[in-house]
């Protein structure tokens, strides 16, 4: 069978969505159906159930899912055996990363996988942390960059570093001139705080608590970019990693000040499937990953 069908039929029963799986190939939704209708003849049974919302695979459907999943799987046997008698690493590696990650330093890190990979190649895509184990469990990504990484059943998580928080501030703040914070110098001010479904809003939440701090929340948002946004702009103080906050300290329109809160940090790990065989270009990426953390704030 042609490989692209395995692939097409992967993404139609993860989906559950002929347009969608259509997408993800870089097919039309007509091209798709074609493809379906014609294994359909070849195999003699129906393989999806059209009358349902979303799609449904049929029993036939179901068996030809599993069929189609374990040639893909021996696909990417045979490429990591046949990369590794080459002895480079070549091909492809899929990286979701929350944007924090991207915007602060995977341009270096491109930068240096592809002086000592030539023949490999980095694809990556910025997305919130949920969006990023959707990506790794359906097999969009090999591996997921995120903060307070959570270990799932066919997930398994690296730990990568942990970097110290600081309260971000315009330089114009009062509490700018300080040296050092102590929790209880944030009673009282007005704070840009990420979304509440948010881990890392969790944390800060229960930070807040323990220290008996109340602060008032005058904005929330998804992305730490955004929030060093509004704080440059005035609305209001925030806790971020310190490291992110490093182009913002040297344009002048921020300033990093240290909160005595030794325990406050924020981990970052690499996820990726349980059972998944890296091919070359991936094992290397994560090998670049492990042996340069990057310093720590």
């Amino acid at each position: 069978m042609p490989l692209f069908e395995a692939k097409l039929f992967k993404e139609i029963s993860q989906t559950k969505s002929i347009s969608k799986a259509a997408t993800h190939c870089g097919i039309s939704q007509s091209a798709a159906t074609q493809h379906v209708q014609e294994v359909e003849r070849r195999l003699g049974l129906p393989l999806v159930d059209r009358s349902t919302r979303p799609l449904a695979l049929t029993d036939a459907g179901k068996l030809y899912a599993d069929f189609c999943r374990e040639v893909l799987r021996r696909e990417d046997q045979f490429l990591v055996a046949l990369g590794r008698l080459k002895g480079q690493a070549e091909g492809a590696v899929r990286v979701a990363s929350i944007y924090s990650i991207g915007l602060s330093e995977m341009s270096r890190l491109r930068q240096e996988f592809e002086r000592r990979h030539p023949l490999a190649q980095l694809h990556v895509d910025y997305l919130r942390p949920d969006k990023i184990y959707e990506a790794v469990l359906s097999d969009h990504a090999d591996l997921g960059l995120v903060s307070y990484p959570v270990a799932k059943r066919e997930l398994a998580v690296v730990p990568w570093r942990k970097e110290q928080m600081a309260v971000a501030v315009p330089p114009s703040h009062p509490l700018a001139a300080k040296t050092i914070l102590q929790p209880a110098d944030l009673n009282g001010q007005d704070f840009i705080g990420f979304d509440e479904d948010l881990l890392i809003r969790r944390e800060l939440d229960r930070f807040f608590r323990d220290h008996g701090v109340e602060v008032n929340q005058v904005m929330q948002f998804d992305n730490i970019q955004t929030i060093k946004e509004a704080v440059a702009l005035g609305s209001g103080i925030s806790i971020l990693p310190a490291r992110t906050m490093e182009t913002e300290i040297e344009q002048g329109r921020l300033i990093s000040v240290p909160l005595y809160a030794p325990e406050l940090l924020r981990p970052l790990g690499i996820v990726h499937q349980k059972r998944k065989r890296f091919n070359l270009a991936a094992q290397a990426f994560l090998n670049l990953l492990r042996q340069q953390p990057a310093k720590a704030s």
